[in-house]
Parts: structure tokens; sequence; C-alpha cells
């Protein structure tokens, strides 16, 4: 799959539990003005390409558009990686963990989102 940018609106709806059928979404948070962000930008997409992840939905939300997001949902600063289960009784929202050894140009490197995704899915 391919990586979808969302608004307001739809990450409400996913986050609210709005969503009716199942499905497990990965969204990742960014910002316009973070090297990172942009940096991380073609692994994520690389990751949602693969086949082996063809079941989860990937999707990108700019923190510029709506910044008091960070505060509600416990994050400080992008890139920031967030797993939710949707469309079940028991809703499940995972964020992945800072890295002990952040990359310099990227902050998370594939192999630890690759590992976040296999755990959590």
């Amino acid at each position: 799959m391919s990586v979808i940018k969302i608004t307001k609106p739809a990450l409400d709806k996913i986050i609210a539990g709005k969503v009716t059928e199942p499905a497990t979404c990965v969204i990742k948070f960014y910002s316009n003005g973070c090297d990172m962000c942009h940096n991380l930008q073609p692994y994520y997409k690389s990751i949602a390409e693969e086949e082996q992840y063809g079941d989860i939905h990937f999707f990108a939300f700019n923190v510029d558009e709506y910044p008091p997001i960070e505060k509600m949902l416990g994050f400080n600063g992008v890139p920031t990686i967030f797993l939710l289960k949707v469309g079940i009784p028991r809703r499940r929202m995972r964020m992945l963990k800072d890295p002990e050894n952040p990359n310099k140009a990227t902050w998370y490197t594939s192999n630890y989102i690759k590992d976040f995704l296999d755990r959590e899915k």
C-alpha cells in the first residue's frame, strides 16, 4: 500500500474509534520543518509498500495542521509513529518508543519500525 496523507477530520475519525471495519493503521506524525521527518519519508514509504505489510493502512499527518495533537496523544516531537487497531470492540493504540540510539538523520531506522509492526500487528 502507499502512504496516505490525512487531514484532521480523518485523523479524528481514526482516533475516536469511528472506523467500523476492523483494520490496522499506522500513522506517522511529521512536520514540514523537520529534517528527520523528511529523511524518514522514503523509508516509511518503502515499508508501506512491502508485501508483508499489505494488510496495514499507512498514513501520515502533519502536526503543523493541528499542533494540540501532540499533547492529546502524549508525545513530544516528531517524527512519531503510532499503530492503531480500529473497528474492534477494544480499540488498541500503541506509540513507537524512542530508540535508545536514534539515527541522526531519520530518528527511527527501518528495522526499528518493522520490529514494532511485527510485534504489534
